[in-house]
């Protein structure tokens, strides 16, 4: 199983950007799949999550209504759309699924600044 991230970067407040995660190594269409963040010395916040229908099941409150969770079956890639960044959003992001095991990327580092 491998999961890379990409689209992090910096942004100013409000602005938007697209996270992408590249899944390969299993069926994809079949896995629920999340995204999770971490600042530094905190615990990883579950961010969103999607079924394998497509359907988006879960988003934490200090994300409703700004980002938005998608899969690309085709692409086995899951986005994570965010728009109206703020400061606070700045931290590092997770792709995740599990199984049996539990599988995360890298990260990708997401800095909201002027």
């Amino acid at each position: 199983v491998q999961l890379v991230e990409s689209g992090g970067g910096l942004v100013q407040p409000g602005g938007s950007l697209r996270l992408s995660c590249a899944a390969s190594g299993f069926t994809f269409s079949r896995y629920f799949m999340r995204w999770y963040r971490q600042a530094p010395g905190k615990e990883r916040e579950l961010v969103a999550g999607i079924g394998s229908s497509g359907i988006a099941i879960n988003y934490a409150d200090s994300v409703k209504g700004r980002f938005t969770i998608s899969r690309d079956i085709a692409k086995s890639t899951v986005y994570l759309q965010m728009n109206s960044l703020k400061p606070e959003d700045t931290v590092v992001y997770y792709c995740n699924t599990r199984d049996r095991s539990e599988y995360w990327g890298q990260g990708t580092q997401v800095t909201v600044s002027s």
